[in-house]
């Protein structure tokens, strides 16, 4: 498998921060974002607030076509290697599919204040997800023995809406979440999506959903603060220098 390995440099484009209630700042792209450069600002963004020296934040964007990589990631599930170009990260999870039409999500959060709970974080995350789709008149859920955010189409059969994959580094996440919101579909042929054979994606666009990204965006905002009111604090466990990776 050729992958391509991220270089050290700032996104342009980024709008201005908007706090939220929960002390969140709020960051969106409307161009494009080279996955590299995304990469690079997650990491750093991630390091200042492990220092203390930045608040917690969430990047909302979409990429140009990628195909990406976790750490569970296997050479066959690439089924088509010169379609887009194949980035490896550090996250959780197998191989995913970004690009236009897409709502990516970067969630770069302190767990020292969400309970220093790894696997409550990703199932919380799970939560939000769940919580925004609902807002838009999705009925999604997680789906037994099977990673992602699923529904249930016209047709009656389950698909995957959205893909988690996360690391945590010194108690702080980054990496996130994608939900399909209108991406071009027959993307996801040139890959087996997080390694599960046989399973549909779909998105809100093929659900007949009326929404585009303003409405997405603005129900992962109302929806942030119920799902994630901060956890009680609790002690890091000796592992806590140690690089995590989750997916959901």
């Amino acid at each position: 498998m050729t992958v391509r390995t991220a270089q050290s440099a700032l996104p342009p484009g980024l709008e201005a921060p908007a706090p939220s209630a929960a002390g969140v700042e709020w960051m969106s792209s409307r161009a494009l974002v080279d996955y590299q450069r995304a990469l690079a600002f997650m990491q750093q963004r991630a390091e200042a607030i492990a220092a203390g020296r930045a608040a917690e934040a969430v990047w909302l964007l979409e990429h140009p076509p990628i195909y990406t990589c976790g750490t569970s990631a296997r050479d066959e599930d690439l089924l088509d290697r010169l379609r887009f170009p194949v980035f490896r990260t550090g996250r959780g999870g197998k191989i995913t599919y970004h690009g236009p039409g897409q709502r990516v999500g970067y969630v770069m959060l302190d767990l020292r204040r969400r309970g220093a709970d790894v696997r409550a974080f990703v199932a919380t995350l799970e939560d939000w997800l769940i919580a925004a789709l609902a807002a838009l008149g999705v009925a999604a859920r997680r789906s037994e023995g099977r990673i992602g955010i699923w529904v249930d189409t016209p047709d009656g059969h389950e698909a995957k809406i959205g893909a988690i994959g996360v690391r945590i580094r010194h108690w702080v996440s980054f990496h996130g979440f994608a939900v399909n919101v209108a991406p071009d579909l027959s993307h996801f042929g040139g890959i087996i999506p997080c390694g599960l054979a046989g399973s549909a994606v779909t998105s809100l666009a093929a659900l007949g959903v009326p929404a585009g990204m303003e409405e997405m965006d603005a129900a992962l905002k109302s929806s942030f603060a119920p799902v994630w009111a901060a956890r009680p604090s609790a002690a890091p466990s000796p592992s806590a220098g140690r690089k995590v990776t989750a997916a959901g």
